[in-house]
This record gives C-alpha cells, structure tokens and sequence, in this order.
C-alpha cells in the first residue's frame, strides 16, 4: 500500500533532500530510519528538491509497504530521526498516486531582515543596512505572472526538458517597522536555483541598481544574466505543496503568521 508522508525540516545541516554519496541528505536519513524500523530497505519519493541549507516547512514523500504494521510510526520514526526533521502526518493512499508528479502547486517563502539577529540566523537571510523599497519590489513581483519562461533565471537552463513555469502569484511583504522581508512565490514547478537566482534580482530592484525595465527584460529575452548572484539558501522555505486530492495546511506556525 502507499503512503504519503507530510514533513518538514530545518536543512541548515543537510546538502539538500535528495540523496548523493558521500553527503549527508534529509532523504538518506529518512530512508535509514524507516529501513531500520521495518528492517528491510525502504526507498522513498520525494515531492521535489531543495538545495543545500534550504528548508521545507511542508514536504512530502510517498513510500509503499506490503505489510501493515501494529505500532505508532509516527511516534517512533520522530524517535529515530534528528531533532530538525519530523513527521506530522502519515497518510493512506489509494491506488499509487506520486508524491512528485502528481503535486499541482508549490509555494516557496523567503525571509530577509536588515540586521544581525542572533535568533534569526540560519532561518532569515541577512542582508545588514540594505535600504529596500518594498513598492518597487512588488512592481518587479507583479510582472512574473505575465511570463511563463524561466531560463533568464535558471542556473543551467539547457539542462532542463524545457524551462516554462506558470506562475499564479508572487508578492513582498514587509514588518511594521520595515527590517524584515518575506518573499511569497506559487508555481506549478520551479527551476533549479530559479528562487534564489530571481530573489537576488529583486533584491537588485530593492536596493535600486536595476530597474524595472532592466529586471522585465531578462524575462522578454529569456537569457541568462552573465551573473546570477543568486540570494543566500538560509532564506528559503518550501512552504505549502498541493495535490488535487490532498490540500494541508503547513504546519510551522510561523509560516501562517505575518
């Protein structure tokens, strides 16, 4: 039977969800836990992938298992795994639906503040004495629904089938007292590095050394910038993805309140 799992993880200490030899992943620790619960090997599916240091507020993966089991696996794969990873829900599937193929939208968040926070460090992206101007940062946002290829903002875009994205929404919000940022973006799909490529533009818009015109046009000509300062990975969150049949809310509080 498969089940689909509903996570999240603090990726501060992990190169990324998916496995690779020789470096610690949230993907291999989770499979480590479950094969040695079931004491078999257990493979899983990851929903997408996120670089080095990036965080999910919400994730899932499907898993299938021939046998039903007669304990807590929630309570005892938390037990296993790291303090920074946990599991919020283990669900039944019907049929063999994909955790990765079959997901309709994801929304990533990116948080920025303007000042040395011991407390945000490592969940915020700083960017210390950074004047932004967060009407211009939303005008430059307002334009990425109206185009719907991301190769000027994709690190090796010819590795990819094709490079269309439709995005339904992109928005900044600031703090009262405007030293803090979140960045709000919804695909269908996203690039690699596509965020925190396009994150460092906006922050470009921000700050005033690239203009409207200038960011509109790496989406008109679709061609990669000779530089791509993509924003710094501690920043972003995958926060929220969507399945046609299975709609939940995240559950780290923080990405409900602003």
């Amino acid at each position: 039977m498969r089940y689909f799992f509903h996570i999240g993880y603090n990726g501060a200490n992990y190169c990324g969800w998916q496995k690779h030899a020789k470096v610690i992943t949230v993907q291999q620790l989770i499979e480590t836990a479950l094969s040695q619960i079931f004491k078999t090997p257990v493979t899983i599916n990851g929903c997408g992938r996120t670089d080095a240091g990036v965080h999910a507020g919400q994730f899932f993966f499907h898993a299938d298992f021939n046998d039903d089991w007669n304990f807590d696996l929630k309570f005892r794969i938390n037990k296993v795994l790291p303090p920074d990873i946990a599991v919020f829900d283990i669900i039944a599937m019907e049929g063999l639906p994909h955790a990765r193929f079959d997901a309709v939208q994801r929304q990533y968040d990116y948080f920025i503040h303007t000042y040395k926070d011991p407390f945000l460090h490592g969940f915020s992206s700083l960017y210390p004495g950074k004047k932004l101007d967060l009407e211009k940062m939303n005008q430059a946002a307002e334009i990425l629904p109206l185009y719907n290829d991301y190769a000027a903002f994709c690190k090796s875009p010819d590795k990819n089938e094709h490079t269309i994205c439709h995005v339904s929404s992109a928005r900044f919000y600031a703090s009262l007292n405007g030293d803090r940022f979140r960045f709000q973006i919804s695909s269908n799909r996203f690039l690699g590095r596509m965020i925190r490529i396009l994150m460092g533009k906006l922050l470009k818009v921000g700050d005033g050394s690239l203009s409207l015109d200038e960011f509109e046009s790496y989406l008109v000509h679709k061609k990669t910038p000779s530089r791509l300062e993509p924003a710094y990975p501690q920043g972003l969150y995958l926060s929220k993805v969507t399945y046609p049949y299975l709609d939940l809310k995240p559950k780290p509080d923080f990405l409900l309140k602003w």
